[in-house]
């Protein structure tokens, strides 16, 4: 039997992923963590620390995102030290009668900016969707407000009317479809009205037959953001990155961390879903499987995939993510560097928060 910690590279792609253990579990004298810590996003503060913001899940599944120092013992991520939280469920298009939360963050720094860029999803009236926060400091955040995707007559819809996930910016400018230096992020259009209208057939954007949710990129131009932050909350250029390809990501796939700038392009972890969504997208599913995958995007034109792994780069083996609020997941969203290693932080069945070390090429080879 193989080890479980350690995974095979793909050749295309040649990067491993080394499981390191828990970091997080759920306090559960804190009633703000009672359903589960999970999804993660990350950010230096200026003190020098790193800092975790994971996703609280309270009873009635009512999502915060919390602040915690992450400690770190010889060079590797070990424990957190709770701080709090910096963002709630407090502005009316972030929560319904019944139902709401901010959750899953994303955090890039962008050195062009001098800022951190927050995205999050904000479930509100109308369910899941997209929304952008900035923080010069880590620890005080100001919203943008939701993601509103700039009309495109070309597409034939509208990106407005569906739910959204998995959204991430790109740490530095890139050139858009024109050339013009942007700034891009990923994201998972989700063709599905089940929360609003389950009856009613979405309108796919022209070109596109499959209706099972993909990683899409958009773009907002360099000037626009010198002229406006909020621009940011405001993208255009919307392209179709990639979709399920493989039986691993049969039902699903959409991004992780942010992009990794590295010799081939840019990396992009990515989940991919394989199972049976019972009841609706938007509730909790048993029947589902969360694995890990990579593509690898063109630096010249990071809308074109260059190539992608073939088989999982992590799977649901350990206990921690085989059982859980929903088992059988292992989801990244966070990537950072210390020192001269970096490590992926991730949730482990919507319940607890794990990180394993990114190696290129095999854990013996690496260095």
């Amino acid at each position: 039997m193989r080890d479980p910690h350690i995974v095979t590279s793909t050749p295309l792609i040649p990067y491993t992923l080394e499981r390191l253990g828990v970091l997080m579990s759920p306090d559960a004298d804190n009633a703000l963590e009672r359903e589960g810590v999970l999804n993660p996003a990350t950010a230096w503060g200026a003190d020098g620390s790193l800092y975790l913001y994971p996703r609280l899940v309270a009873a009635g599944n009512v999502s915060r995102v919390g602040r915690a120092r992450v400690l770190v013992d010889g060079g590797v991520p070990r424990d957190v030290e709770r701080l709090g939280t910096v963002l709630e469920a407090d502005r009316g298009w972030e929560h319904g009668a019944a139902h709401g939360g901010v959750e899953d963050p994303r955090i890039t720094w962008i050195p062009s900016l001098d800022r951190h860029v927050m995205t999050y999803v904000a479930f509100g009236p109308l369910g899941p969707r997209p929304a952008v926060a900035v923080s010069r400091d880590s620890e005080r955040w100001e919203r943008l407000g939701p993601v509103q995707f700039a009309y495109d007559d070309t597409l034939d819809t509208d990106l407005n009317l569906f739910p959204n996930k998995d959204v991430v910016f790109f740490p530095e400018p890139v050139p858009g479809p024109d050339g013009t230096p942007s700034y891009a992020l990923l994201h998972r259009p989700m063709w599905d009205f089940s929360f609003v209208r389950p009856d009613e057939a979405p309108p796919l954007p022209a070109g596109i037959t499959d209706d099972r949710a993909s990683v899409w990129i958009s773009y907002v131009p360099v000037e626009d953001v010198e002229r406006d932050l909020s621009a940011l909350a405001r993208p255009a250029g919307h392209r179709m990155v990639a979709g399920p390809r493989f039986e691993w990501e049969a039902l699903k796939i959409g991004a992780g961390p942010a992009p990794i700038r590295v010799p081939e392009g840019w990396l992009v972890l990515h989940h991919g879903v394989t199972g049976e969504v019972v009841g609706g997208a938007f509730v909790p599913q048993q029947n589902v499987r969360y694995v890990v995958g990579a593509l690898l995007l063109d630096a010249a034109d990071p809308s074109r995939v260059l190539a992608r792994t073939e088989t999982p780069l992590m799977e649901p083996e350990t206990g921690d993510e085989t059982a859980g609020t929903v088992a059988n997941v292992v989801f990244p969203t966070a990537v950072e560097r210390i020192g001269e290693r970096t490590f992926v932080f991730y949730g482990m069945a919507d319940s607890k928060i794990g990180v394993a070390e990114l190696h290129r090429g095999s854990p013996q080879s690496a260095g």
